[in-house]
């Protein structure tokens, strides 16, 4: 067994795919298959399912992957641990981020990037739950998420701030007077909507519904790439959080404050307590409490 082995495993689960798998790993499609068979092997398991295409993993697939997943996770770690011995931070930095909320990533990617130029991220977007369940299976390194459920006992928190909202619009299709906006004023708007289920989405909801409100949706995606495709369309307009950056990404998209529109729950960056930590991580964390002005 060896650690190209365990990714080729852990690249099959991501891709679902053998071809893809193959890809990822950048070998051929006989060889990804020839070596999990000889990790089946030798482990004496059936670890995938097989027909005409990827059929899933067996229970036993299921389990070995969880095996997998901590296997790598400290032999990165150990890679980076051993060059922070060497006075250096290389390696890949997974964070978990919620897609929406009053912060960009980049304000904390941008300084690290200029200070360890030889540093990789792996961002990725859920829900706070799953950032918080991410990070206690050593899935991700850092995270950021809505604190309403993250006990200080098990993670280490630097409070990013309340995440305020206002109303995303693209200006060839929408217009609007003045410089803030009340809740009434979206009343029967056509609106753009993440899926049920985030925390953004359910605060949202329970602020129309607080003033007797029902938003006309007219679309709803667990994608915000979706979102401002749509706004750009002129299909709806889109009550997103202020500072994150979506204005920016063209010059017709133009967002304007709803007075009193804030998620209660405030944001944190987290980092897990319990070992293994790896060295990234922790110089990562160190660095953001500097820069976020925490002691």
């Amino acid at each position: 067994m060896d650690i190209k082995q365990l990714k080729f495993l852990l690249a099959l689960d991501q891709t679902r795919h053998f071809g893809q798998a193959a890809a990822l790993c950048h070998v051929t499609q006989p060889t990804l298959s020839m070596r999990l068979r000889n990790l089946e092997d030798e482990l004496d398991l059936v670890l995938v399912k097989r027909g005409q295409r990827f059929e899933g993993f067996t229970e036993a697939g299921e389990r070995i992957l969880a095996w997998a997943r901590t296997l790598l996770a400290a032999h990165d770690g150990l890679q980076a641990e051993a060059a922070s011995c060497r006075g250096q931070v290389v390696g890949s930095l997974r964070l978990g981020t919620v897609p929406l909320a009053s912060f960009n990533p980049m304000q904390l990617l941008l300084p690290l990037r200029e200070k360890y130029p030889e540093l990789q991220f792996q961002l990725s977007a859920l829900s706070s739950e799953q950032v918080i369940d991410g990070l206690s299976r050593n899935q991700l390194d850092m995270g950021i998420c809505y604190l309403d459920q993250v006990s200080t006992n098990y993670f280490e928190v630097i409070e990013l701030g309340t995440t305020t909202m206002g109303l995303l619009h693209d200006t060839r299709h929408f217009s609007f007077e003045g410089s803030q906006l009340r809740w009434e004023d979206l009343d029967q708007l056509p609106l753009g909507q993440l899926s049920k289920g985030m925390h953004y989405r359910q605060s949202l909801d329970l602020s129309f519904r607080s003033r007797g409100l029902e938003p006309l949706a007219v679309m709803e995606s667990d994608s915000t790439f979706h979102l401002i495709q749509a706004l750009n369309a002129g299909v709806c307009c889109a009550v997103m959080p202020l500072n994150c950056g979506l204005e920016n990404l063209s010059e017709h998209l133009r967002i304007i404050p709803v007075l009193d529109a804030s998620i209660h729950s405030p944001l944190g960056l987290l980092l897990r307590r319990s070992e293994p930590r790896s060295a990234i991580a922790e110089q990562c964390f160190a660095e953001a409490k500097v820069l976020f002005g925490m002691k």
